[in-house]
């Protein structure tokens, strides 16, 4: 049975809509360059009603203009802006990734709190890609309702399911950023999903995961609920066994990215203070050692 598949891309590239053409059967064929508008951002929704074979990915574009930024976790990154140097070294980096990466798409993994949707969206900006978020596409199938309010109502089953659905259609596409679910890797058909990029697992110290989600709250996190005590005591507890349970599957990632490890490059004390664009030039250092290295060969 054909399952539909609708994708909206956050911090989606420019159109050129000078760049669109139509092509038989309805469907539009949009330029890989990109044009700049002194506006509003440009929004970019992918709809695809059939199964379309990874090397011929013809799609029907509906394009809103929109000022609406969505929100997503914050990655605490000290009490400082991203330095110039910083900012400097991510820019040549990621232009000199370009050819390497050959418009393959990067999948984040991690634990919840590990900050993959602010680094995704930093690394995408940086690489000129699109950037979506497996959850928020989750959200969207059904109708807006929250990961939270699909887990009480349908179960964490049911949730599965659909974000197996939003990365198969994912895996179909290229140049995006892709920021997964926490429990996304412990199907290992969603690996399969994966392969088609680069999969990148962000590894944070326990604690440091549960400082974060105390400090916002866990109302918004559905695997958290249920355990006793103050909610870093809580956090702290569910979250160990968590990462306990899916270690193994996280360290399937064709990458590793200790935040210890950069602290420790960095002769940061803790690493509550790397910055996001900091953790994202160590991400594009292990791609292009990996790929330089005969990864995806």
């Amino acid at each position: 049975m054909e399952a539909q598949f609708r994708q909206s891309i956050q911090q989606c590239k420019w159109v050129d809509t000078g760049n669109i053409s139509r092509k038989p059967g309805g469907l539009l064929q949009v330029s890989q360059r990109t044009k700049e508008f002194s506006g509003s951002r440009m929004f970019m929704t992918i709809q695809s009603s059939r199964r379309i074979p990874a090397h011929h990915k013809p799609c029907l574009l509906k394009v809103s203009s929109s000022l609406k930024n969505t929100s997503g976790p914050v990655l605490k990154s000290g009490n400082s802006p991203v330095s110039l140097d910083e900012s400097l070294v991510l820019k040549n980096k990621s232009a000199r990734m370009e050819q390497l990466l050959n418009a393959r798409c990067i999948y984040i993994v991690g634990m919840m709190g590990s900050g993959k949707t602010t680094v995704g969206r930093v690394l995408s900006e940086a690489l000129r890609y699109s950037f979506s978020d497996s959850d928020l596409l989750v959200e969207e199938t059904m109708g807006g309702m929250s990961v939270a309010e699909i887990f009480k109502q349908y179960g964490e089953g049911f949730f599965r399911d659909k974000e197996t659905e939003a990365l198969k259609g994912l895996s179909m596409m290229n140049r995006l950023v892709v920021s997964t679910g926490g429990g996304a890797v412990i199907r290992p058909i969603n690996w399969k999903h994966m392969r088609s990029g680069i999969s990148v697992w962000l590894d944070v110290p326990v604690e440091c995961l549960a400082r974060r989600i105390s400090a916002v709250g866990t109302g918004s996190r559905p695997l958290l609920h249920g355990e006793s005590g103050d909610a870093y005591s809580k956090a702290l507890t569910r979250l160990s066994t968590l990462l306990e349970e899916r270690g193994e599957s996280y360290s399937n990632a064709d990458i590793r990215v200790s935040f210890e490890h950069i602290a420790s490059k960095l002769k940061h004390v803790d690493v509550d203070n790397l910055s996001p664009a900091a953790i994202a030039i160590e991400v594009l250092e292990q791609i292009e050692s990996f790929l330089k290295n005969g990864g995806l060969a």
